[in-house]
């Protein structure tokens, strides 16, 4: 019989392609969009504000009306009522010190003592003792008072020299200040006795003088806190404009009140010269190089699914381009800013190590467009990081929620972190971005809910909540195998088992497997009777069939498995376990069949026979081939004890690595003796020998002998 037609195009959409240039050049393509997306959200307008571009000191050109009824915070009024109010707060100093009196005071009697000396010394002249005079420190003598001092008696000098000290004692008990020492020192001379004559009063006066120092001084402390103080207790300025009313009338010059409360109102149009676009351009390029080698430390899983770089690019336009609408002039919104659902879909859709990097160039890119917050910063890259943590499971909604509530706490905490050591803050402000950041990590869940199995149906991602669905003995699929193919029903629920338990021990995707096995066989259902675990009562169909025939009606179970994954829509990850469970085997039995029965055995031809692949392509289609083909051998062969069943799975994944099957996945040898633990385990539970149970005497033998074992192909190689 001529061999069958196959349909090569539906298999070969199935086969992966090695990667070329163009891959490279796709995902170069993408950085480059990305870097004119974020060097244009971080140096453009955006979205663009009005057409004015005026500025403080122009003149205005027409009369610029409110377009609607608006109120806002003015910054200017408000910093100067502040800087009014700082400004009134006079400097403090600290209370006058005895200690410089007392020292001033000891100071004057030296200068006492040596005025003494020089008055009583007889051998010095008076231009001598004028001299000496003249050259005392700290104090200045004008040459009139030298020379009263001179011609003074003792007892008036004495009298004198008292005055000189006791003056000196009340000045230094007020408080004198480097500002108001001169003015301090122009009293002096009122403070002085009526008693002596004004000859005797310059003396005094002109000692005490250079004596006095200043006792008080500036707390720069306590003065910058009074201010501060003072700045705070000013509450925020609003101005309110009615639909209509003019900001500015024609001809008249702007202020930079104006100029505010045209930005406000979205009419002026910020000008942007080129050291912003240059700034902006070299950051968004450190940002997209950083990005590109992080990819490039990740490019095995990238290469392997080249559609994930396509949602990484696209998550990250979208999500940059919403920094962009959110963060800059927005301080309270930008807390709203769901940095944590970029985490959790790329999480959920890729791997986490991929969503640690966008969530780390995304925060970068905030903190840019926040003028250097490091405050915001930190709480974006800390949101999203805890987010891609905390997310490790997906296998229910219920997993979203509790992820983004975790999330929601997390945020609270940080913004405490930086608002509390404060210690000065505002309470409502403060319960605003508390609220903010509560709410920002159950909306990221809700955002992710919404977005998931839409992002995940649009790039061909298998999501984890897609193959529980896929796991629910309900499918329609499970259950049109289980009623018209039930042998091959419970070979693939022992398979998976297999298959699920194997993955786990090397740390492969379990779900996947688990999933991915239960629908391999799915083409079965077409024609289950050609399939010897679907055959009853002895009938073996493939008696009345050449070789070539059977074998292709065999082989054609991939094909039409493929054809039931496209129809009930199952994802590309599990389609691919329907044709790498077999990769491009022989289908031996019929092979040698045919040989045997061919006049010449050379003309045979193995290609005729082999199953159209490909390779398993990942740990866990080989995973599944193994463990289909170990659970068929052993079932056919049925061992008698454990040492024949590791002796039957050693053989078979021996052969499977002899031939070339597991080239192209990424298993070990040390997976390959882990896998096979495993299975032995696993069918030594399953096909242990049984006891046999006496038959009760009382119980009469079966009238009808015993139905024979069911007929089929008796080795490892008959079809499953």
């Amino acid at each position: 019989m001529a061999k069958r037609a196959s349909s090569p195009g539906l298999l070969a959409s199935y086969r992966r392609k090695r990667t070329g240039w163009s891959f490279y050049l796709r995902n170069l393509l993408y950085l480059i969009v990305f870097w004119l997306v974020a060097t244009t959200a971080l140096a453009l307008p955006f979205p663009p504000a009005g057409s004015l571009q005026l500025r403080e000191g122009d003149v205005s050109p027409s009369d610029i009306r409110a377009p609607r009824r608006f109120s806002f915070i003015s910054q200017v009024l408000t910093e100067d009522a502040r800087k009014r109010a700082e400004d009134a707060v006079q400097d403090i100093y600290d209370p006058p010190q005895a200690r410089i009196a007392r020292q001033q005071i000891e100071r004057a009697r030296a200068v006492i003592n040596f005025v003494d000396m020089v008055r009583a010394d007889p051998f010095a002249s008076t231009a001598r003792k004028s001299e000496w005079l003249s050259s005392i420190a700290d104090v200045t003598l004008s040459p009139e008072a030298i020379k009263a001092l001179l011609s003074m008696d003792d007892r008036t000098w004495k009298d004198v020299s008292t005055e000189i000290i006791n003056v000196l004692d009340r000045a230094m008990r007020e408080e004198i200040r480097s500002s108001n020492l001169e003015a301090v020192k122009r009293t002096v001379p009122a403070l002085v006795s009526p008693q002596f004559n004004e000859e005797q009063n310059l003396v005094i006066s002109q000692f005490v003088q250079g004596l006095l120092k200043p006792n008080a001084f500036f707390n720069a402390e306590k003065t910058a806190e009074a201010r501060r103080k003072a700045r705070e207790s000013v509450q925020p300025i609003s101005r309110t404009f009615e639909e209509g009313e003019i900001i500015v009338r024609a001809g008249e010059i702007v202020d930079a009140l104006d100029v505010e409360a045209l930005e406000a109102l979205g009419l002026q149009q910020e000008r942007v010269d080129w050291n912003d676009i240059l700034g902006a351009g070299g950051f968004a390029l450190l940002c997209t190089v950083g990005l590109g080698l992080y990819m490039v430390r990740h490019l095995p899983l990238l290469r392997s699914h080249p559609r994930y770089s396509t949602l990484l690019f696209v998550l990250l336009v979208t999500f940059t381009i919403l920094l962009k609408v959110m963060i800059p002039g927005q301080s309270m919104l930008a807390y709203m800013f769901p940095i944590a659902a970029l985490a959790f879909l790329v999480t959920v859709l890729v791997e986490f190590p991929i969503a640690l990097g966008s969530v780390l160039v995304v925060s970068l890119l905030a903190g840019y467009l926040s003028r250097g917050s490091l405050e915001l910063m930190v709480y974006l890259l800390l949101s999203g990081l805890f987010a891609g943590l905390v997310l490790a499971r997906t296998e229910k909604i219920s997993a979203f929620f509790w992820a983004g509530l975790f999330v929601s706490v997390v945020n609270v905490a940080i913004i405490l972190t930086f608002q509390l050591p404060a210690r000065v803050y505002d309470t409502l402000g403060l319960l605003g971005m508390v609220s903010m950041g509560f709410v920002n990590g159950l909306l990221s869940a809700g955002i992710t809910l919404a977005t998931f199995y839409f992002l995940g149906s649009v790039f061909g991602i298998t999501t984890t909540l897609q193959l529980m669905e896929l796991l629910r003995p309900t499918h329609p699929l499970l259950r049109e195998l289980l009623l018209k193919a039930p042998g091959t029903y419970h070979h693939s629920i022992l398979v998976s088992n297999m298959a699920e338990e194997a993955a786990s021990r090397i740390g492969a995707d379990t779900l996947l497997t688990r999933v991915g096995a239960y629908y391999h066989d799915i083409g079965k259902v077409k024609r289950p009777y050609f399939f010897a675990e679907n055959q009853v009562d002895g009938v073996n169909v493939h008696e009345g069939l050449d070789p070539l025939t059977s074998a292709d009606i065999i082989r054609r179970h991939v094909e039409e498995g493929l054809e039931l994954a496209r129809e009930y829509k199952l994802p590309p990850a599990i389609q691919a376990f329907i044709p790498e469970h077999h990769g491009t085997t022989v289908a031996t039995y019929f092979y040698h069949q045919a040989k045997e029965k061919a006049a010449d055995p050379s003309q045979v031809n193995e290609d005729d026979f082999r199953y159209p692949g490909p390779k398993p392509q990942s740990r866990e289609t080989a995973i599944v081939m193994l463990a289909d083909g170990c659970e068929s051998a052993v079932r056919s062969k049925r061992p008698a004890s454990p040492e024949q069943i590791d002796e039957i799975v050693y053989k078979m994944i021996r052969s499977r690595l002899l031939d070339g099957q597991l080239d192209e996945c990424n298993l070990t040898m040390r997976d390959l003796q882990t896998i096979r633990e495993a299975f032995v385990a696993m069918l030594a539970a399953v096909f242990h020998p049984r006891i046999q149970y006496p038959e009760p005497a009382a119980v009469p033998p079966p009238e009808e002998p015993a139905a024979p074992a069911p007929a089929g192909i008796p080795t490892q190689e008959r079809p499953s």
